[in-house]
């Protein structure tokens, strides 16, 4: 795993030092969390990811909040968020059209890091809720004590659930492509479902700039992966189920523009890597 040097409050050296509860029941975060949830027309299923996070207060303390990333829905997504009178702190960022994740997590990361601390959490999740949220506070934990990056694996010691076999071949197909082509020690590098230190990535914005995201696509991940790692980021990866009967409706990633997509991605890698390689063993300064 890559290691990086903090210039902000606390040292890489402290915080390794320091090494994960054991009981997960106690743990709490020190700072608070946010969480970018993009969504087109996902009506039918948010209400459930709601309900999934109201029942487990404890991942919401105190100054934490959820925002909804809504992708030029028009099946009444922004509506519901804006109707919902719960127990969660919702936040609604609304396109009139249709973007792309690459786009809704631009837009949910700058949101996020204008009020999250370099001490706080962002999560990111998918709206469907394939994903298993059990695993949620070994990832927070991992993010609060010895991780700059947490990837929900699906490929490293999870399991993909009632997904077609096209499907698994595609994800384990990105995550072959980012580990030989580009050089990335990742098992699964699609899934929305991650946890970054706010400190990584206000440090990825001052290098990146508006170039920190370019694919508009779900090959967004792979990308923020490649860069993030460039900063010499610690990526864990804890395994997570993925079940595709607890999602309404169909997958919106399209196979055809992702496979695009992962070819430009590794010729502009290539043809900016002069640029962006650090020399062995400099780290990245994270402030």
């Amino acid at each position: 795993m890559a290691t990086v040097a903090y210039a902000s409050h606390e040292s890489t050296e402290e915080r390794t030092s320091r090494p994960v509860p054991t009981d997960l029941s106690t743990f709490r975060p020190s700072g608070p969390i946010v969480y970018l949830v993009p969504a087109l027309n996902e009506v039918d299923n948010l209400p459930r990811l709601f309900a999934d996070l109201e029942s487990r207060p404890q991942l919401v303390p105190s100054s934490s909040s959820i925002v909804v990333i809504d992708d030029g829905s028009d099946d009444g997504t922004a509506e519901l968020v804006e109707s919902y009178d719960g127990s969660l702190p919702l936040k609604l960022i609304r396109f009139e059209q249709n973007q792309g994740p690459g786009s809704a997590f631009r837009a949910g990361f700058a949101a996020a890091l204008e009020h999250c601390p370099l001490e706080g959490l962002i999560v990111t999740l998918e709206a469907d809720t394939t994903s298993d949220l059990d695993s949620l506070p070994l990832m927070l934990a991992h993010a609060s004590y010895d991780a700059d990056l947490v990837l929900a694996s699906v490929h490293g010691g999870g399991r993909m659930l009632n997904v077609s076999a096209y499907r698994r071949l595609l994800s384990a197909g990105a995550g072959w492509f980012v580990r030989t082509l580009l050089g990335i020690d990742a098992q699964t590098v699609s899934s929305f479902f991650r946890v970054y230190r706010a400190s990584l990535l206000h440090a990825a914005l001052a290098r990146y700039g508006d170039g920190l995201i370019r694919e508009p696509g779900f090959a967004c991940k792979a990308e923020l992966l490649v860069k993030l790692t460039a900063l010499g980021a610690r990526v864990v990866e804890v395994p997570v189920d993925l079940d595709a009967t607890r999602r309404i409706g169909k997958s919106r990633m399209k196979v055809t523009p992702t496979l695009m997509a992962y070819g430009r991605l590794m010729m502009r890698q290539r043809a900016e890597q002069p640029q962006t390689e650090q020399p062995a063993g400099t780290g990245a300064l994270i402030a």
